[in-house]
């Protein structure tokens, strides 16, 4: 066989089989997308278990900040462990079937859908003092038993909260939940 002939023909082949190893990123984000939004996927625990149950403290004294740096230090939440752990202690409570949970910048909306053995204001009112009991006090927290705004709040799950395009679709959910109760007053 001619070593031109072979070299060519080894080039092609090898370049038709890196060519169809490459993955399909887009696959992979919506498999990653999925993965997130899976109940089943336990959060990452500690790496060394007894960091788990240590208490947290520290202290500093005036001198040792350096306050230019401080000023600049933002304090920051993530908001999925926040609805991840809303959502897994509302389900804890006997009577829920299913719950979405959306933490914004400024709400908390929780959408559950419940069962007959649960009063509705009961279970609004498990799942704001729920929401109320996670987050800092100055999250409006709405709730609702209608289980068409799972679908709704499920929608915004991409959404970020320097992107105020969804702000509409926010404030309509949120009508929609004060049509429901809000647990007792």
């Amino acid at each position: 066989m001619n070593p031109k002939l072979f070299m060519i023909s080894t080039l092609i082949a090898i370049v038709t089989i890196s060519g169809c190893g490459n993955t399909d990123n887009a696959m992979d984000e919506r498999n990653e997308n999925i993965d997130e939004l899976d109940p089943a996927r336990e959060m990452e625990s500690p790496a060394d278990e007894e960091l788990n149950n240590k208490l947290g403290y520290v202290r500093y004294s005036k001198d040792q900040l350096d306050n230019d740096a401080e000023n600049n230090h933002q304090v920051t939440i993530d908001r999925t462990q926040m609805a991840n752990m809303i959502t897994r202690i509302i389900l804890r409570n006997d009577g829920f079937e299913e719950v979405a949970t959306l933490v914004t910048d400024e709400e908390v909306l929780i959408a559950f859908e419940k069962n007959e053995d649960i009063e509705e204001s009961d279970a609004a009112d498990i799942a704001k003092k729920t929401a109320v009991s996670v987050m800092p006090s100055f999250f409006d927290v709405y709730v609702s038993d209608n289980d068409v705004l799972i679908r709704d709040i499920h929608s915004l799950h991409n959404s970020t909260t320097t992107n105020k395009n969804y702000d509409n679709t926010i404030d309509s959910i949120i009508k929609e939940m004060k049509k429901s109760s809000q647990g007792h007053e």
